[in-house]
């Protein structure tokens, strides 16, 4: 009888050994875990949220240096052409859709692209130099 007592003894001491070990386990498996959503909820803010931010960004600046003579074509596959724009509180623009001289007053946030290829004006050009790979004029050949 002593040694079934002793059996059981010492099979509650091991398991209150494993219960211990288990409580020391779990406060850095906790970490862990945090560590892990951290990781998660940055990934979703990379590649969700800020390429969002920015095409929306992109558009905005994109509607905002729109001019007269523009062609552009709306959200609803309308194209034309920019005849006039309101900054008033309407925050609309006027196209010229056809030939026929057809007027469509449509709002800013409508215009899905501007499909005039603005000229970006010429760079002057230096006397271009020769330079190795860490940036070091290189020597002509002559100057040997």
């Amino acid at each position: 009888m002593n040694l079934h007592l002793l059996g059981i003894k010492f099979a509650g001491e091991a398991a209150g050994a494993a219960n211990a070990a288990d409580a020391a386990g779990q406060t850095g498996g906790s970490y862990t875990i945090l560590i892990i959503y951290a990781v998660i909820i940055a990934a979703f803010y990379f590649i969700l949220i800020r390429p969002q931010s920015k095409k929306k960004k992109q558009e905005e600046a994109m509607r905002n240096n729109l001019e007269i003579g523009d062609e552009i074509t709306t959200i609803g596959g309308i194209m034309g052409k920019v005849v006039s724009i309101k900054d008033d509180e309407s925050n609309s623009i006027v196209i010229e859709t056809s030939s026929n001289r057809t007027h469509i007053r449509i709002k800013r946030w409508a215009i899905s692209s501007i499909d005039t290829v603005k000229e970006l004006p010429a760079k002057t050009t230096e006397k271009s130099e020769k330079k190795s790979f860490f940036s070091r004029k290189k020597k002509d050949d002559t100057e040997k």
